[in-house]
């Protein structure tokens, strides 16, 4: 006899969710194929490092948390001359990848992020934050000199890289209210040495972008005859090159698909130089689905690299100088996430997998690529999962879960989703809404968020809804919201604007007040409000409006709320106030807050206790009620 949709036995369980690693960053030292990468194991970031065939071993003692902490993070590591150079506890670290002990070359002072080793091997540029004040810095590799200022006078930089000749750094900058997805600039710092032996920045040029272009990861060629880097000025990140002899941009790439990313973090890359400066390695992401291509550049042509198929998301990639093998942390809808790298010769290589892979193809829910019309006329993007098929079906239809990303300004990708399979094993379908305003479609799809945070978010999200109910795909009735931060935003604002339509509501770490987020949260996003919904005091209204804490008498159907005590992005208060007011009137709701997570849960405990509520509050409220 088959059981009712959403009641299931599944082997994905929050236990299952918290045991395995967190994957983040793989690079290739130069002088030899050692693979390096970043995991996490709870709440410690560590290295690991593999050469050849051998085994892979800790590269760094568990006692140092190796994390970058500029801003959202990353940018945890750089490897280059057979060293590896960290951040861990407000320090620069430098250890030998053959063995030894990390020795600090920073005091401890600050927040470092994104170091870059020159090519001589005797200077580290990085991002550097203390007290709100944000640029880059140079450190003496040896640590025997203190840190030197070299490039301040914006709010933001990040992705400090080297000219082969050691006489030039690039990075990108911008200002408030802009992030750095909205405009920001490119620019190179040209270098001098000093009779004391330091070098010191004899001038700063901008080379392309502005407050309306975004710029991404300048990176320069081996040989030292391009500056490459990601732009949006077409409409879509394309890759480009600049010829520092001739001083001439090139676009590269044209497919109306997106070649870079969001730089919410530190150190992110989508693209790499071949060894021989003749070719650039790079993922472009099309809908949500990403393939690795290669272009040439005297010829322009494209094409596919051979060894990943099956892949649907790509990450991180990095190509060997010595051999040319391309690495990347790949995954699938269908496949967790792996250190995955691919030989000269077409060999696939799988060094670390984020944790057990013990359920089929069959067994799990696959991605699949859908697009909506809006009542207003404009249409909608997002991916759909179906339960998992069952040898014999239930009756009826599948409950939803509609999932909102953070953000705003973010994508759901067919990337691998522990979140996801947990709903689908257990017979509910999954809408990962990519409303309005998210990337991934081009800027003038983000662009629609500007000043429109809480409407479309909200009502492209009600209309996928309705998009699948009318195409016999999900039960109308039995429809649930879910988000994190800005998604529990839009959490929050659609159980305010349109009570009754959702059977219940999943909210993490929501927005309730904006006014509250606008002075309380952390820097890097302390003016990101004025883009999404205006500046104060015009705009006053506008927060008012979408601020659910001050409609939350609208609030009528179940909810529960989970909120992490040592959030600075969205601070416990805005959680605190809304279950308040469901408390003092009587809606059916659940309250977790957890010790000492932040913005985002890391411990393996809360993880599992998370889960577990979640099923258990959605027995109660939207499979048996």
């Amino acid at each position: 006899m088959s059981k009712a949709f959403g009641t299931w036995e599944s082997a994905i369980d929050g236990a299952s969710i918290a045991s395995g690693v967190s994957l983040r960053d793989v690079q290739w030292n130069d002088s030899d194929d050692t693979l390096v990468w970043w995991e996490s194991r709870g709440k410690i970031g560590v290295l690991k490092a593999q050469t050849g065939l051998d085994a892979p071993r800790d590269l760094t003692d568990r006692r140092l948390n190796v994390a970058g902490r500029v801003g959202y993070g990353g940018g945890a590591f750089t490897v280059g001359g057979g060293q590896v150079v960290f951040a861990a506890e407000g320090r620069l670290y430098r250890q030998a990848l053959a063995g030894g002990a990390a020795r600090a070359i920073t005091p401890q002072f600050g927040s470092y992020a994104s170091p870059a080793i020159s090519a001589d091997g005797r200077w580290v540029a990085c991002a550097h934050n203390y007290e709100g004040l944000d640029g880059l810095v140079l450190v003496d590799a040896e640590g025997e000199e203190f840190p030197r200022k070299l490039a301040y006078g914006t709010d933001f930089v990040m992705q400090p890289t080297w000219h082969p000749s050691g006489e030039q750094l690039a990075f990108v900058a911008w200002n408030h209210p802009q992030m750095p997805w909205n405009g920001s600039e490119l620019r190179i710092v040209s270098l001098t040495p000093q009779t004391s032996g330091g070098l010191y920045a004899r001038d700063i040029l901008t080379l392309t972008g502005d407050t309306e272009t975004a710029i991404f990861q300048p990176e320069f060629s081996p040989d030292g005859t391009y500056l490459a880097y990601v732009s949006d000025a077409s409409g879509w990140s394309q890759l480009c090159v600049y010829d520092l002899e001739a001083q001439e941009h090139r676009q590269l790439t044209t497919a109306a698909a997106e070649h870079g990313t969001p730089a919410w973090a530190q150190g992110l890359r989508t693209y790499a130089w071949s060894g021989d400066s003749g070719s650039l390695v790079y993922i472009e992401n099309s809908r949500g689905f990403c393939a690795l291509k290669r272009i040439e550049l005297d010829s322009g042509q494209s094409a596919a690299v051979a060894g990943w198929e099956g892949y649907s998301d790509l990450e991180q990639v990095a190509v060997s100088p010595k051999s040319g093998a391309v690495a990347a942390i790949a995954s699938s809808s269908l496949i967790p996430p792996r250190i995955v790298s691919v030989s000269g010769q077409g060999r696939a290589l799988v060094h670390r997998r984020r944790g057990p892979e013990n359920l089929a193809a069959d067994e799990q829910s696959a991605a699949e690529a859908i697009t909506w019309p809006c009542e207003d006329g404009g249409e909608a993007h997002g991916l759909f999962y179906p339960p998992v098929l069952q040898d014999e079906m239930p009756a009826g239809l599948p409950p939803l879960i509609v999932n909102i990303h953070g953000g705003p300004t973010s994508q759901r990708r067919a990337a691998y989703a522990s979140e996801v399979q947990f709903f689908t094993t257990r017979g509910y379908a999954v809408l990962q809404v990519n409303h309005r305003g998210s990337t991934g479609y081009g800027k003038a799809y983000m662009n629609m968020h500007r000043g429109n945070w809480g409407t479309y978010d909200v009502t492209d999200s009600i209309a996928g809804v309705k998009h699948l109910a009318d195409a016999g795909q999900i039960d109308r009735e039995k429809a649930v919201i879910m988000g994190g931060s800005a998604g529990g935003f839009t959490v929050l604002q659609s159980l305010v604007e349109y009570a009754g339509f959702y059977r219940a509501g999943i909210c993490s770490y929501g927005v309730s007040n904006q006014f509250g987020l606008l002075m309380d949260t952390h820097k890097f996003e302390e003016r990101y409000t004025y883009w999404l919904l205006g500046e104060l005091p015009e705009a006053a209204e506008v927060y008012r409006a979408r601020s659910p804490i001050f409609h939350a008498d609208n609030i009528v159907d179940p909810i529960i709320v989970f909120q992490g005590t040592d959030d600075v992005v969205v601070p416990q208060d805005q959680s605190d106030t809304i279950v308040a007011s469901l408390k003092r009137r009587g809606v059916p709701h659940e309250y977790h807050l957890f010790e000492g997570e932040g913005h985002g849960w890391r411990m393996p405990e809360t993880i599992e206790t998370y889960y577990d509520k979640i099923e258990r509050f959605l027995l109660q409220h939207v499979i048996y009620a």
